[in-house]
């Protein structure tokens, strides 16, 4: 199957599998906060305008420095991105011509910025049985790479790593001077924290952070990285002028401002992840115990889960497939945490798939 390389593109899904689609649709594929942008954005749109007429702040300094003081660092570890994607568009040119590991499964885009650029990689695969990183085999390589690209949150499974095989990880190959490019994307929808306290002792760790799924403002792209202020300057070589429009700046100052926002998201992911749980256990699925708004599901009876997926989308119910998730192959399927009366409408899709199967 030809089938869209990410999420939220229903359009482009159902064009690509010939298939009609449903006058009504629920996307499941895409993995932003179901309660939508926050109201002290949209409160503020309008007045936001203005900031059209003038070129943004090429250095996004009043964010930055708000970004330094949530994350305890000093302004010039961070680089900011017109979404994490262009960082990690950022970090594939510094290591152009190098190699990398990847740690899979994993958001596709780590290997498609480090090919374009040249940068050779190969993987380490991780069991979602078990999900522990696989330290030994990644630093047995350490060798012949300058650095590692980690996703936790992972996307798509949802979960953690350790923090301490993290740092342990860091630790091994602080010496031999290899990056471990760590991804946060997810980590403000999860419990555990973040390793923003340990930059200070390994110089080698980048975290990446973006600010459009938690506060659903995808469209304005906008995005972070935290590192030495050494990596930090060669990164910001690659950046173009303004390459942070004025609305996304100012639309992250004011939601990163809005914690009521995120305690309240947070509870109601929460719920309503347990309450999909409990379904996917009474009706004989399996998934991932996700620990952000999104999981791995999937149907044990059947090896590959494109008959599944084809069904729900023939129902206007859209996941995400794992087809180009290396260690997945279609074995799994997506789906992101919704609202209520959402959620029921895709447990009453499979609810049917299980009675017609039986």
């Amino acid at each position: 199957m030809n089938l869209p390389a990410h999420g939220s593109n229903p359009a482009a899904l159902y064009q690509s599998l010939h298939l009609s689609k449903p006058e009504r649709m629920i996307d499941f594929s895409v993995n932003t906060n179901p309660l939508g942008t926050p109201s002290s954005i949209k409160n503020e749109w309008s007045f936001w305008l203005s900031l059209a007429e003038d070129y943004p702040d090429p250095e996004g300094a009043s964010l930055k420095r708000l970004l330094a003081e949530k994350n305890g660092v000093n302004v010039d570890q961070i680089v900011l991105g017109n979404g994490a994607a262009e960082i990690i568009q950022f970090l594939g040119q510094y290591l152009r011509n190098k190699r990398a590991v990847i740690v899979q499964p994993a958001f596709a885009e780590y290997e498609a910025a480090c090919q374009t650029y040249g940068c050779e990689t190969q993987y380490v695969h991780v069991s979602i049985d078990n999900w522990e990183l696989p330290i030994d085999e990644i630093v047995e390589q350490a060798s012949q790479i300058q650095a590692v690209f980690i996703c936790s949150p992972n996307n798509p499974t949802g979960l953690s790593f350790q923090s301490k095989q993290l740092i342990e990880l860091c630790h091994q190959l602080k010496t031999r001077q290899t990056l471990v490019v760590i991804d946060e994307a997810f980590y403000d929808f999860a419990d555990r924290g973040s390793l923003t306290s340990y930059l200070t002792d390994y110089p080698n760790l980048i975290l990446l952070r973006s600010l459009t799924k938690m506060y659903a403002i995808a469209g304005l792209r906008i995005g972070y990285m935290l590192a030495s202020k050494e990596i930090t300057a060669e990164i910001s070589r690659f950046l173009p002028h303004w390459n942070v429009n004025a609305v996304a700046l100012q639309a992250a100052e004011t939601a990163l401002k809005d914690l009521d926002y995120v305690k309240h998201s947070r509870q109601m992911i929460q719920e309503e992840r347990r309450q999909m749980y409990e379904f996917f256990t009474e009706q004989g699925f399996e998934y991932t115990r996700s620990e952000v708004n999104y999981y791995l599901m999937r149907d044990p009876e059947i090896e590959d889960q494109e008959p599944l997926f084809l069904f729900l989308l023939k129902k206007g119910i859209v996941l995400r497939h794992t087809y180009n998730y290396p260690g997945l192959e279609g074995r799994w399927l997506r789906a992101a945490v919704k609202l209520k009366a959402e959620n029921n409408c895709l447990k009453e899709a499979l609810s049917l798939w299980k009675q017609q199967r039986n």
